[in-house]
């Protein structure tokens, strides 16, 4: 069941800016590379294989283009044994008949000199044991099988790199899979400190964004670096073994593309950063926008809305074209200076053919070779940079997972058996800082079954109580007790069991309604869902729905009113029967009929319950058992209605403030 909430999610989301921008360094490479290869442990056997399988098919690559220059050598030694055996045989009387076994050599030697020097030096060497007895040609089995060897070698690299990729594939999704499994569980052990100092979007970016830089990187980078190696180790050996001195003029092509290249990648990195900044600004102008469209055109500042698009996005045109111009300008730069490493190869294995230093199949293998010599190192550089990005992704995983986690749970916890519902606070200190303590000594006794109100202006620290109530934080002093026993001695899951919640934000998910109300006990029947229905008042607007408790609500449950959503949400607090029921101003947002009927829901729900209330409409209170008046953090007072009225203190002043407004 997809979980959807019925109010606006917090900035720094995808749209907003938990997205790290391209491009981004990690504080200390070296350590959080170290610290990735340690998390992929497990599989060190699969990526050694991986290895080996990848450097496999880069060497049945790399022989491809030497095996292939040897059937061309072939192909052109028959051109030339057929034109040598023609010049011979113009020398030869007119019918003469040669003997089986003669051989080139043997009628070069009766050849004048001038017939001679008409054929090539080095062909004079390689037709001396021609045999003359029978017309040469090219020798097609030959070039046949040769041909067939390298289909194979190639069927074979494409088996290894096949395998690799596979196995390598399955190593990354392995390792995303823990990853996320890792963020999800640590998520569930941190404390509410940590989400309340972090955007939803910057938690989200890490267990997408984050995370499938990783995988991505592992499935592809990893052994694209491999190869590269390899590719240029063996490209290099290849070259040597053909010609050192062409080999040479090739490296002289090196520091150039090098030096080009560094100088744009320098040039562009300022325009991409930009770039990235400018589309997060973009993206979050529009997410704003949009959401709040209504209220736009409410107070006519479409105008405005679409002069401060246009700035932004012009300055998003200005770093993207440079960016994209500049990063565009390595691949012209780079085939640039190859063709002039070609024509530098080409004339100078033009030459050492001529002097017979060369065959015309090792020239092709080589121009082959430094086709191939420029592609790992243009790889090689593209990897550095994803490595930099990755190394930030992992970094910032990391640290999340490195997150200081929850106060661990007592060993062995206590249990509370029966829960009857009383609450003791004692002495109860507490402070978001250690610093700053904002709720100094308070003591207070609850009984079973008493309402107590909590109240105080906005930001007084309402909510605080309940989140020290739930454990979501700790006391800093003393203690909070549930029948005698400190929560801090039970475990979490314990405590939270015992309390059923109805929040001013209510809380839907993807589903009907039935699911939306079963929420709060998973194995609760139907009968007891409708039961819990009837009781919150749910059941009137229901039957008005297709399907009635099986009606799916749509997009962000907008076919279903706010007080119908404050009603789901009491009967979902119903079903799950807690013994003690925290009210977080349930009816703030709605109209006063709706306010009525909630109320008696909210009744119902409180029948033999301890239940706290927090209010800012007094005259809902006034029946409570027993009411905490807060300010600045800090419980100022507490007593029945009565009693705080006679006290004529700061909440019969906000009593009164509420009823002249009334009146």
């Amino acid at each position: 069941m997809s979980e959807k909430t019925t109010h606006r999610p917090r900035r720094g989301g995808p749209m907003g800016g938990g997205i790290k921008p391209a491009g981004e360094k990690a504080k200390n490479f070296k350590g959080t590379m170290g610290q990735l290869a340690r998390y992929m442990r497990p599989y060190y056997l699969k990526i050694a294989i991986v290895f080996l399988f990848a450097i496999a098919s880069t060497v049945f690559v790399v022989i491809g283009p030497k095996i292939l220059g040897n059937a061309t050598d072939a192909i052109v030694d028959g051109f030339v044994e057929k034109a040598a055996y023609g010049q011979i045989m113009e020398h030869l009387p007119e019918g003469a008949q040669l003997p089986e076994g003669t051989t080139a050599g043997q009628l070069l030697a009766q050849m004048p000199e001038e017939a001679k020097a008409k054929i090539p030096e080095g062909t004079l060497e390689k037709i001396q044991e021609m045999d003359l007895s029978h017309e040469p040609g090219i020798d097609f089995g030959r070039v046949g099988s040769i041909l067939l060897w390298l289909l194979g070698l190639y069927a074979l690299s494409a088996a290894f790199s096949y395998v690799q990729g596979f196995i390598m594939n399955g190593v990354s999704q392995q390792v995303s899979y823990n990853l996320r499994r890792d963020i999800s569980q640590k998520i569930n052990r941190l404390p509410l400190a940590y989400f309340d100092r972090q955007t939803h979007g910057e938690v989200l970016s890490r267990v997408t964004n984050d995370v499938d830089t990783v995988a991505t990187t592992l499935n592809q980078s990893l052994t694209q670096m491999v190869t590269a190696v390899a590719t240029l180790a063996g490209v290099l050996y290849m070259m040597l073994s053909i010609s050192v001195w062409m080999t040479l003029v090739a490296l002289v092509m090196l520091p150039i593309s090098v030096g080009l290249i560094s100088t744009v990648v320098k040039k562009s990195q300022k325009h991409f950063v930009g770039q990235q900044k400018y589309l997060g600004n973009v993206n979050g102008h529009i997410e704003e926008m949009y959401s709040g469209h209504n209220v736009i055109k409410v107070f006519n500042r479409e105008d405005v809305s679409v002069k401060k698009f246009k700035k932004i996005n012009r300055k998003l045109y200005d770093s993207a074209w440079k960016s994209q111009f500049l990063s565009g300008l390595m691949m012209p730069i780079m085939t640039f200076v190859g063709n002039l490493g070609y024509v530098g190869v080409c004339v100078l294995g033009g030459y050492l053919a001529v002097q017979g230093s060369i065959s015309i199949g090792n020239i092709q293998s080589f121009i082959q070779y430094l086709r191939q010599f420029n592609q790992p190192i243009s790889q090689m550089a593209s990897i550095a940079n994803v490595l930099q990005s990755t190394a930030a992704a992992a970094e910032r995983v990391f640290e999340f997972l490195a997150e200081t986690e929850e106060v661990p749970e007592k060993n062995p916890p206590k249990e509370l058996g029966e829960v009857r519902g009383q609450v003791d606070f004692e002495d109860v200190s507490f402070g978001y800082r250690d610093d700053k303590i904002i709720i100094h000594d308070f003591t207070s006794h609850i009984q079973p079954g008493q309402r107590i109100a909590i109240v105080g202006p906005t930001g007084a620290g309402k909510t605080t109580i309940v989140k020290l109530l739930m454990r979501f934080y700790d006391v800093n002093g003393g203690a909070i007790k549930v029948d005698g026993v400190d929560i801090r001695d039970l475990r979490r899951s314990d405590l939270r069991d015992v309390f059923g919640m109805v929040l001013q934000d209510t809380w839907l998910y993807g589903g009907t309604i039935r699911e939306n109300i079963r929420y709060g006990r998973l194995d609760a029947t139907d009968e007891e869902v409708e039961a819990a229905g009837k009781a919150a008042h749910v059941e009137h607007f229901v039957k008005t729905l297709p399907g009635g408790y099986d009606a799916e609500l749509n997009e962000e449950a907008s076919n279903v009113s706010q007080g119908q959503k404050q009603l789901l949400t009491i009967a979902r607090a119903m079903v799950s029967d807690p013994k003690i029921l925290i009210l977080d101003e349930a009816t703030s947002s709605v109209d006063t009929r709706t306010e009525v009927r909630i109320q008696k829901a909210m009744n119902n729900l409180m029948k033999g319950r301890t239940s706290f209330i927090i209010a800012h409409r007094l005259s809902t209170i006034k029946d409570c058992d027993w009411i905490l008046v807060m300010k600045d953090g800090d419980i100022i007072e507490q007593g029945t209605h009565d009693q705080l009225i006679e006290q004529g203190g700061f909440y019969k002043t906000m009593y009164n403030a509420q009823f002249e407004q009334t009146a």
